[in-house]
């Protein structure tokens, strides 16, 4: 399918209002729809450990399909409007995180610059908290760039990326 639209969702501190990452998370993925942004599919929650390897709290993670209204670029905006409803700031790269939504991939659009959004996402195959669920969810996509399917990648990632799948 080549309209396939991914977005990943992760957070490793609690928020003030909704509590958890996991509470959060799934707030987050609820406010989505009033962005244009309709989730069609997700995945379960994977805790994963900080990448590039830190003393921050793990992190929740997961991957949803979803049917924008809009554009990429509009959808990274709306992406970033509800990051910055639930009180994300981007201070510091890597930094511990209530909320983080990405723009994974637009079907097989690529887009490498200079102008957001770029896609698919650069380092999605180097990810296990981003590959292990949307294997989950979309077990036969394949990378746009490589042609490389998902399991090809998981099977390719640099060793050392702790990650387990939560309980439903």
């Amino acid at each position: 399918m080549s309209d396939e639209v991914l977005i990943a969702l992760g957070a490793n501190l609690p928020h003030p209002l909704y509590g958890s990452p996991r509470f959060t998370l799934e707030a987050a993925l609820a406010a989505l729809p009033g962005q244009g942004v309709a989730i069609l599919a997700r995945s379960n929650w994977y805790e994963s450990a900080p990448v590039p390897a830190s003393d921050q709290p793990w992190f929740l993670n997961g991957v949803a399909l979803c049917q924008p209204s809009e554009g990429p670029a509009d959808t990274l905006r709306a992406l970033h409007r509800v990051e910055a409803a639930f009180g994300r700031a981007r201070a510091e790269l890597n930094a511990p995180r209530m909320l983080d939504l990405d723009l994974l991939a637009w079907g097989s659009l690529v887009n490498r610059g200079p102008e957001p959004p770029l896609l698919p996402h650069p380092r999605l195959h180097e990810r296990a908290f981003v590959l292990l669920p949307l294997a989950e969810i979309l077990p036969h996509w394949r990378h746009p760039v490589s042609g490389l399917g998902v399991g090809a990648l998981v099977a390719a990632l640099p060793p050392g990326q702790e990650i387990r799948r939560m309980r439903p």
